[in-house]
């Protein structure tokens, strides 16, 4: 049977290659990748539900999301292929690159939230 593009199945050492550097708050477990991200309450956790499932519609690749007040989890796993292939580790690294950006640290002309008042604060950064 021939898979799809980025269909192919990864084995569980080339996941774990994957999830290192810009992936490395990611893990594998039960034939998913996963993540929890930590938010600073409500409005944290809708704004990045909301990122996440833009990115997965334009992406056509959707994942499980589970949350609750603090805090998002996503898992992915490629349903057709019932298995972790590399579009999810793109997904994820789509969405690592946009839920955890921090314009600050770009040099560039946004400032980005700021930081030390709770007034502002939305997410927990991975620092």
């Amino acid at each position: 049977m021939k898979t799809a593009p980025g269909e192919q199945i990864l084995t569980e050492d080339q996941i774990k290659a994957h999830l290192t550097g810009p992936l490395r708050h990611w893990f594998f477990e039960d034939g998913w990748i996963k993540r929890k991200y930590r938010t600073q309450g409500w409005k944290g956790t809708i704004m990045v539900i909301g990122a996440i499932g833009h990115l997965a519609e334009a992406a056509w690749h959707h994942p499980d999301i589970s949350a609750s007040y603090a805090w998002v989890e996503v898992r992915l796993t490629t349903h057709s292929a019932k298995a972790v292939t590399l579009k999810d580790i793109a997904l994820a690294t789509k969405i690592e690159d946009v839920v955890h950006w921090r314009p600050d640290l770009d040099g560039g002309a946004l400032e980005g939230t700021p930081h030390g008042d709770p007034r502002f604060a939305y997410i927990r950064y991975d620092d």
